[in-house]
């Protein structure tokens, strides 16, 4: 008599839409919408239908609905997810940048319906986007007029496009700049349609270097702040006075970019001073070019400030429209903004001021107030212990200034194989719900405090590490 075959576990396995009426998948359809799910349940359960049967249960709703969780959570796409920044760097770029004020927020809520974005109020006809912030940018600035883009690249891109498309423009070697994301100085000006003139050299540039450059053809002079790297040593630039005495000479405008574009005196707050917009032009610049994102605070965008003729001319380009901003990032620089107006509220409510401006002792005694928690949830395996650390600025701006920090070290203590324990929590770290971003450093997982504010919630979501 032939022995009854072992029935294939497999087919125990639910149909997708069985599988969808699993409660166990409601939070996920929340989450991530209906139609993903069933994408990724489908491909789940083929996944398992492909593997041979060894003989045991098939996993039961909850456990599939853990394997989509993971599975889903591994996939980008489902938009951008708020993050820990333990790294160390305030401004970080692949992070966001800057950490917007809860003001700012509240009016990026306020501004998601129907708003003036383009409507005058007064006279009830079309209005101006830009007039929402620039007597805000001017009076913090002293310029004559403002407009803004969508990011400081579209900020430059534009002004060279307005000045110098089809003509040249020198600029000094020395500040031929790479930024993140290889946007390089001369790039950005192909693409405007002008011609890079370099003069100087890497280390050294003079007036004269300028002056012998300039000819019919020149179209701007055109001056960029290093903020990515420093020359020490042997070095000279020429200032932006002199350049804007040349340029005036000959008639044609000067705009410095500044990059991070600080909107306050940055040694009030223990840290290195930062060219401001109001110094350039002060100096005779006739446009300025920085970040809404970085040392300023806010929002991704490109502001351009200066002599009103010049940024009339930059508002008819065409490009301009290309380059706008929206009504959420107008209310929430409008916002940070009106911060400016109030120094006692600044320090305050700006987090990255807040965040650059935090004392090592203060996040010294964070992490030793910390470290016995994350060791008691890490488990005998682990040994967590307070360091002494170095913040950066991140972002560009002051790349030679390191601030003093704090923060945890955490270490396996595994005979073999502690640089791949390591790497495997940071892993861990960054599946949780809110992914906890360090930096791994001689087989070490360094957390830098100095973005922690919040330690409460923080040590709430590092309890998840401990679950089965």
């Amino acid at each position: 008599m032939a022995a009854t075959p072992t029935p294939d576990p497999r087919a125990r396995l639910p149909s997708v839409d069985r599988l969808m009426d699993a409660p166990e998948l409601a939070s996920l359809v929340a989450e991530w919408g209906r139609r993903t799910v069933i994408g990724e349940a489908r491909r789940l359960l083929a996944a398992l239908r492909e593997q041979a049967p060894d003989g045991s249960e098939p996993p039961g709703p909850d456990a599939l609905a853990k394997a989509l969780a993971q599975r889903l959570q591994a996939t980008p796409g489902r938009g951008p997810r708020p993050v820990w920044n333990l790294t160390g760097t305030v401004i970080h770029t692949n992070l966001g940048r800057a950490p917007l004020p809860a003001s700012a927020i509240a009016a990026m809520g306020a501004a998601a319906g129907s708003s003036d974005v383009e409507f005058d109020l007064e006279s009830g006809t079309r209005g101006e986007r830009d007039h929402h912030v620039e007597r805000l940018i001017c009076d913090l600035t002293g310029a004559e007029a403002a407009t803004i883009v969508n990011n400081n690249a579209a900020a430059v891109l534009l002004v060279l496009n307005t000045f110098a498309q089809g003509k040249e423009v020198p600029v000094s070697r020395g500040e031929l700049v790479e930024i993140g994301g290889s946007f390089r100085i001369p790039d950005i000006m192909r693409r405007a349609g002008s011609t890079l003139v370099e003069v100087g050299t890497t280390n050294r540039t003079h007036r004269a270097d300028f002056e012998a450059a300039m000819t019919d053809a020149t179209g701007m002079l055109f001056k960029v702040h290093p903020s990515n790297y420093a020359i020490t040593g042997f070095h000279e630039e020429v200032t932006i006075a002199t350049l804007a005495e040349i340029a005036h000479a000959h008639r044609v405008p000067l705009a410095w970019d500044l990059g991070s574009g600080s909107l306050v005196d940055l040694s009030r707050f223990g840290l290195a001073r930062e060219p401001m917009p109001a110094d350039a032009l002060e100096a005779g610049a006739d446009l300025v070019t920085f970040s809404g994102d970085k040392l300023l605070g806010g929002p991704q965008a490109g502001l351009i400030i200066g002599k009103r003729a010049a940024i009339d001319a930059v508002r008819r380009n065409p490009l301009k429209r290309a380059l706008r901003v929206d009504k959420i990032t107008l209310a929430a620089l409008a916002a940070v903004l009106r911060l400016y107006g109030d120094d006692a509220r600044l320090l305050q409510e700006l987090p990255v001021l807040r965040l650059l401006s935090r004392k090592q002792d203060d996040i010294r005694a964070q992490a030793e107030r910390l470290a016995p928690s994350i060791a008691r949830m890490l488990g005998e395996d682990w040994e967590v212990t307070t360091v002494t650390l170095a913040s950066q600025i991140g972002s560009g701006a002051l790349p030679v200034d390191n601030l003093a920090s704090a923060g945890l070290a955490i270490s396996s203590r595994r005979d073999r194989g502690r640089g791949r324990a390591v790497e495997a929590l940071q892993q861990r770290l960054r599946r949780l719900p809110k992914p906890v971003i360090g930096r791994i450093a001689h087989d070490q997982l360094l957390l830098d405090l100095r973005c922690l504010e919040d330690e409460a919630t923080w040590l709430e979501d590092i309890e998840r590490l401990s679950a089965p």
